[in-house]
């Protein structure tokens, strides 16, 4: 078969059309995609959301909120004071207390980051009743006691205490004469772009009606439990109500109406005399972390003994919360893995006051949506003009631009951006771009495939279909180890399905692809089948250094694969009512210096090996059969695994056609198998054996023969062994002549 080329072909003008038809076909494609991206990014599932917000956390990390002024002080109910003062919650005297000496130092504004929402269980009319043996007037004494919720009430309604309520997944019916905070609205309704809540639990009514204010320290963490978010509108019980940080500057400021900017697309600001804090859709503001600082925080239990200095509450902001782990009230942030709430809300104060929050304007999505199609269409205009290095080297200055913008806009502006949408969705155009290309490259080699597959193996097709170069004739000399597999009495086996044409093709390919696939999972590569034969060698195409054990093992595994395959066969007899001829195989391995390469003709020819060692292993395969064992090993072999691998003598044999003897060894298992004492034992004595048949001592060597027998049980020698219990009668009857070499001369293959 003969080709030749020809200049013969379409003409040059209908050659650039199919190639402008050919483009277009790549950017119709990479235009869908950008269209089916820009919708994901409109509806923005979890992934999309979570990869952004992962984003602004990097940028977090990377640069979390400078250290500034400090108008927060939190007092804290930490571990400390808790084994001080005993289990929370303390008597509301001791609270009442603690709000006093804080009023006296002087705190512009006292909150709560924890509810009261229950009686004091420690007010002297509840504890009465408890008390047993407590006379009457006693009894009616302590009952007349103002109880410890009055007098914590006495003391909020001398300070300017803002109390801390919570909101509930489930519905509530509080008491609405009890004070609540006004709300006015600039624009739209904002109340259904808020998070709503059922319920509200509320502090009891006397704490309540004595505060300055009330709000909401309710945090609500994005889907992944990251809190980046903090609302300061919500709805709960159908109306709005504040957050903790906003009621607290709004008692500062002494507003007594918190204004609501919205727009159609939601909420975009939270007004209060003074100063106005952006926010997003829902009414939430993003925080600019700073990491946990443990100087935020004095213990509750240094504000009751008086052992602070009143100038550290003067004129600040005080909250007072927990950071004790017990009272689960630790949050995850982007700069920190644990942080108590109360410190986040004191974070929400200090960024508002020093105008130091982020934010993410509800135009930012337009802003990422634009960069992605300018971007985009950029590459798919461009991807024709420039080749793909060129194109890949502008796609890292547009990507590094597109970063550099949004931690521009991070640093010095605080408005988040987010890159990751504009750059996934112009490396998903580029990637598309690319992938059709591939694909059209390989439509051509499938071509190719096509074309010679009639004629050539597939091996070599593949070969041709990626260099072209190599379709010559020729080979190397290596270094090769060489398998042959046959299945012993196949003629039988055959003979048994002689009116099943069918199923021994089906019975071939049951047990040739167990083999295969041992063979290949070892870096063996198929050579040819032959009927039920197998030939395989290692060390090419591909170098292995560790060929001999690998063909071993693979040896090893096909037998294993063999005997699970037998054990099927038995069942599925046992169970169908028929007989079942079990398959056994011999194996034949050897290892030299071989030619490998393509081998044939000019018009067909396969990649294969040729040279001695390859005849040597298929007479190695034939000899198993005589010696009555699974696998034989050439020296060569034999003595690259002897270390590895369990391995024993089997004689010193010419096998028919070579001149030269060869020292054959079978393979019993790997290296456990070397390692176990029982074949420790049996290669000692037939170490012994081999040794007085080979120096003509036939009554030792049947003595050790003896000794081999009862230790060989498991291993599978008997047709070994009587073997040479044949050749040490015949030659204790007629002893070889002089000068014999203990080499056996094998007369069939």
């Amino acid at each position: 078969m003969r080709f030749r080329s020809s200049r013969a072909g379409p003409r040059p003008a209908r050659r650039r059309a199919a190639r402008r038809t050919r483009i277009g076909l790549d950017r119709l494609l990479a235009l869908t995609v950008l269209g089916l991206l820009l919708l994901l990014r409109l509806w923005d599932p979890a992934p999309v959301e979570i990869l952004r917000l992962r984003t602004f956390d990097a940028f977090q990390v990377l640069q979390p909120r400078a250290p500034g002024p400090r108008p927060v002080v939190i007092v804290d109910i930490d571990e400390d004071s808790i084994r001080t003062h005993g289990q929370w919650p303390w008597a509301r005297t001791r609270v009442a207390d603690l709000v006093r000496r804080l009023a006296e130092a002087g705190a512009a504004t006292i909150a709560f980051d924890v509810v009261f929402p229950e009686p004091d269980r420690l007010s002297p009319s509840l504890v009465a009743p408890s008390i047993p043996g407590l006379d009457a007037a006693t009894r009616a004494a302590l009952a007349a006691l103002p109880s410890n919720d009055t007098i914590l009430a006495e003391a909020v309604a001398g300070a300017r205490v803002v109390l801390g309520q919570t909101a509930l997944a489930q519905a509530t019916d509080n008491d609405t004469a009890l004070p609540e905070t006004g709300f006015a609205s600039l624009g739209p309704d904002p109340a259904p772009y808020l998070a709503h809540f059922p319920g509200l639990l509320r502090n009891l009514p006397v704490l309540e009606a004595a505060a300055a204010g009330r709000g909401l320290f309710t945090i609500v963490p994005e889907r992944d439990g990251i809190v980046r978010r903090v609302p300061l509108v919500m709805v709960a019980e159908s109306r709005m109500v504040p957050s903790l940080a906003l009621e607290i500057l709004r008692v500062l400021t002494g507003s007594g109406t918190i204004v609501v900017r919205s727009d159609a697309a939601g909420v975009n600001a939270v007004a209060l005399p003074g100063f106005e804090v952006p926010t997003d859709a829902g009414g939430s503001i993003w925080l600019h972390f700073q990491h946990h600082d443990p100087a935020r925080f004095v213990p509750a239990k240094s504000v009751l003994d008086g052992s602070l200095a009143p100038e550290r509450f003067a004129g600040k902001i005080v909250l007072i919360g927990t950071s004790a782990i017990g009272l689960l009230d630790n949050k995850t942030t982007p700069v920190d893995r644990t942080m108590p709430g109360v410190e986040i809300q004191a974070q929400v104060l200090e960024s508002v006051l020093t105008r130091a929050t982020l934010s993410y304007p509800n135009s930012a999505i337009v802003i990422e949506l634009g960069l992605a199609i300018a971007v985009s269409l950029g590459i798919i205009a461009l991807a024709p003009v420039l080749g793909a290095g060129w194109l890949l080297l502008l796609g890292a200055v547009v990507a590094a631009s597109i970063v550099a913008i949004a931690w521009f806009r991070f640093t010095e502006l605080g408005i988040l951006l987010d890159p990751t949408f504009p750059l996934a969705a112009s490396l998903s155009v580029y990637a598309v771009l690319v992938f059709t290309n591939y694909t059209r490259e390989q439509m051509g080699r499938q071509r190719i495939r096509s074309a010679f597959g009639q004629y050539l193996s597939p091996a070599l097709v593949e070969q041709l279909a990626a260099s072209p170069e190599r379709l010559k004739l020729g080979g190397e000399e290596r270094r090769l180890t060489i398998m042959f597999s046959d299945v012993r009495g196949f003629t039988g086996i055959a003979e048994f399905y002689r009116n099943d044409p069918p199923g021994l093709t089906a019975l071939m390919n049951r047990f040739l692809t167990p083999l295969t696939d041992a063979i290949i999972e070892r870096r063996g590569t198929i050579d040819k089948y032959m009927g039920d034969a197998i030939m395989a060698f290692w060390n090419a195409p591909l170098d292995d250094p560790d060929q001999e054990a690998n063909a071993c093992a693979a040896a090893l595994a096909m037998l294993a694969r063999m005997a699970a395959l037998n054990a099927r066969r038995r069942e599925e007899a046992e169970a169908g009512g028929h007989p079942v001829l079990p398959i056994e195989i011999g194996l034949g391995i050897n290892t030299g210096r071989c030619v490998v390469g393509n081998m044939g003709s000019d018009l067909r020819f396969d990649y294969s090996v040729l040279g001695d060692p390859v005849n040597l292993a298929s007479r190695l395969e034939g000899q198993t059969k005589t010696y009555g064992v699974r696998i034989i090993l050439g020296a060569t072999a034999a003595a690259a695994v002897a270390e590895r691998f369990a391995l024993l003598e089997l004689d010193r044999i010419r096998v028919k056609g070579k001149r030269d003897a060869e020292v054959i060894s079978t393979l019993l298992g790997d290296d456990a198998t070397r390692a176990a004492p029982d074949f420790r034992s049996l290669a000692e004595a037939h170490g012994a054996m081999l040794a007085a048949y080979r120096g003509r001592d036939w009554a030792g060597a049947s003595e050790c023969l003896d000794a081999c027998r009862a230790r060989a049980a498991g291993f599978d020698l008997a047709g070994l062994y009587d073997l040479y219990d044949e050749r040490i009668a015949r030659f204790t009857a007629a002893p070889p002549p002089d000068g014999w070499d203990g080499v056996h001369v094998a007369e069939t293959k």
